[in-house]
This record gives structure tokens, C-alpha cells and sequence, in this order.
């Protein structure tokens, strides 16, 4: 099944963070993302399944920023006085048609330029979750999806197999190096 429900626009305000992640005001999505961008709260999703495959997606070639690249299960903003946990399960079910609990499990900011056309300057809540249900991706977000093994998904980043965007490597390697483990044994990573 596939649905296309236009969730996002470039009008949207995005919420503005200094570099402690504390608000700020808000700007529009088009805004935050021109140039080489403007401080933003943001979040990223990663979903493994019951094999302890992490599910991916592929970017619609209608984003502007970084269009058919391979990242993690879900990213996006949050609105305006909506808490991180509203914001995360929103999304989610908005681009892939489920809900499961999700958990937080670090923040980090980071910037990447993607060339003349604009930048992702973002303030980042990173969440993981399970699921192992149905899938109903919103085609104006999602190209393709796939599940794909921890060890696959290694030697794919490091040959460089598919492309892949900046920020779900830069999050890979941080969950590698220091929550993956626990998370694949079904421990509590804090």
C-alpha cells in the first residue's frame, strides 16, 4: 500500500535552538534550509525489526535536500508547541503508517551542505523503536524502503554501495560505537 498525504510544506515553521538547544523563535522550513542553514530542532527514527534488521528509506526524489538517498527510518521536525514525543510518533505514522514506542536515546547537532541548493543545521533527538507490523509509506517522503542486516548495512557504508545522507552516517557510527549492542540484546542502552 502506498499513500500520499502532503505532510509537510516549505511555509512550515521549523523551531530555531541556540547551540545549547534551547528555543529560540521559529522560521519556515525554506528559510532554516537555504544557504548553509540555520540552527533547528530536528529528530531522527531508526526501527529494527524481531531479526534485528534496521529498517530503511529512501528519500522521494521530490526533497530538495539530498532527494533518493538512502538514510534511517524516519526524520523530520517538530512544530511548535508540540512535545518531542507528539512530534516523533506523528512523523512516523505519517511516513510509514505506524506507530510503536520509541526511545530517546542522545541529542547531537550537526551541519551538512548539500552543494549551491541548501544545508541541514540541525539540532538532533535521536529515538529507536521496534516494529514488526505492516507498512504503509507516504510516497511524497518515501521513495523505497528496505530492511537490512547491521553487518550488510556496515560494509554498505563503507563501500560506499548506495548513497546515503551525512547525518544517518554520522548517527550510525555514534549508535555503533555505543548503544547498538544493547539495543540488538533488548537492554536498555542508557
Amino acid at each position: 500500500m502506498a499513500r500520499e498525504d502532503i505532510v509537510s510544506n516549505d511555509s512550515e515553521e521549523l523551531i530555531l535552538v541556540d547551540e545549547l538547544d534551547r528555543e529560540i523563535g521559529v522560521k519556515a522550513k525554506s528559510e532554516c534550509h537555504a544557504g548553509n542553514g540555520i540552527l533547528h530542532r530536528a529528530f531522527s527514527i531508526f526501527i529494527f525489526n524481531g531479526a534485528n534488521e534496521l529498517l530503511l528509506q529512501k528519500r522521494s526524489g521530490k526533497k530538495p535536500l539530498w532527494p533518493n538517498y538512502w538514510s534511517n527510518t524516519c526524520c523530520s521536525h517538530p512544530r511548535r508547541g508540540e512535545s518531542m514525543e507528539q512530534a516523533v510518533s506523528r512523523r512516523l505514522s505519517q511516513e510509514l503508517g505506524f506507530e510503536c514506542p520509541l526511545h530517546y536515546l542522545y541529542k547531537f547537532k550537526y551541519h551538512a551542505q548539500y552543494g549551491a541548493v541548501g544545508a541541514e543545521h540541525e539540532y538532533c533527538w535521536v529515538y529507536y523503536g521496534r516494529h514488526d507490523g505492516s507498512i504503509d509509506v507516504n510516497i511524497n517522503e518515501v521513495a523505497d524502503w528496505r530492511f537490512v542486516g547491521t553487518e550488510s548495512l556496515n560494509t554498505e557504508l563503507e563501500q560506499r554501495m548506495e548513497p546515503f545522507t551525512p547525518w544517518f552516517r554520522m548517527e550510525w557510527a555514534h549508535m555503533r560505537n555505543n548503544f547498538l549492542d544493547d539495543i540488538l540484546a533488548g537492554k536498555d542502552p542508557k
